[in-house]
């Protein structure tokens, strides 16, 4: 029996995906952002261990709710491709039992090769750019993001369905040449139906202090809503200026 390690679970996920959602959410990330509101979730030992039938029996009451709304499964995490198995057997039993829709929230940090096989029955990808600049988004996360636009590119070349998403830290991703540049590789890929800026809070400070951990960006502000709108005009100006050429 599959078992897959999991940090926690949404029944009315709206933010998730196309209409109301279930969220999985798995355990262990590799990435670690200086912003991540769910440190606990870095673990990779960490969390409970479910069978798929358990979480299979969380879903079905709310059947009803994500049928009727154009919703389904989200897995998120975490980062959910470190359970690759675990996911492709859960996707695959939603779509034979009920058809559901299947959305993969992930950023990027692995080999499309290697989850292949997950790609396979998911129906969306919510792929999160943390940052454009490698060196920034090594600063930011601990890793390259190779791995992650790598992924978007064989995503695009393999005409799967992407959304993109961007925390969106003034004084960490908000120069002019990133936003630009971040725009005009999106500008480059087939498949994006939607591309989305979610601004960076605060609320995950306490659980950094609750583990012990120092939180780096203590003293960072919200983005205002003009300086969200400065971002979207930005990285629409790098896409308009692929798509003219």
């Amino acid at each position: 029996m599959v078992k897959g390690r999991v940090h926690s679970l949404e029944t009315f996920g709206t933010v998730d995906g196309p209409g109301i959602r279930f969220v999985l959410f798995m355990q262990g990330c590799l990435m670690k952002c200086q912003y991540c509101h769910n440190p606990d979730t870095w673990n990779l030992d960490g969390g409970k261990v479910m069978e798929l039938e358990e979480v299979l029996a969380e879903i079905e009451p709310y059947l009803s709710y994500y049928r009727s709304s154009g919703g389904g499964l989200t897995v998120s995490g975490g980062e959910p491709t470190l359970q690759a198995p675990f996911v492709r057997e859960l996707f695959k039993a939603v779509k034979e039992r009920w058809n559901l829709s299947t959305t993969l929230d992930s950023n990027g940090f692995n080999e499309p090769g290697k989850i292949h096989e997950l790609l396979e029955v998911t129906d969306l990808v919510m792929l999160d750019i943390k940052h454009i600049n490698n060196e920034k988004h090594k600063k930011l996360t601990g890793v390259s993001n190779e791995r992650t636009l790598h992924t978007a590119q064989w995503l695009s070349d393999n005409g799967r369905k992407m959304w993109i998403r961007h925390v969106f830290v003034p004084g960490i991703n908000d120069a002019e040449e990133d936003l630009i540049a971040l725009g005009e590789f999106i500008g480059t890929l087939k498949g994006v139906e939607k591309f989305e800026i979610l601004p960076y809070h605060q609320m995950g400070i306490y659980k950094w202090e609750a583990l012990g951990r120092i939180y780096p960006l203590d003293g960072v502000p919200s983005p205002t809503e003009a300086e969200v709108d400065r971002a979207y005009r930005l990285i629409e100006q790098g896409r308009r200026q692929v798509s003219c050429v």
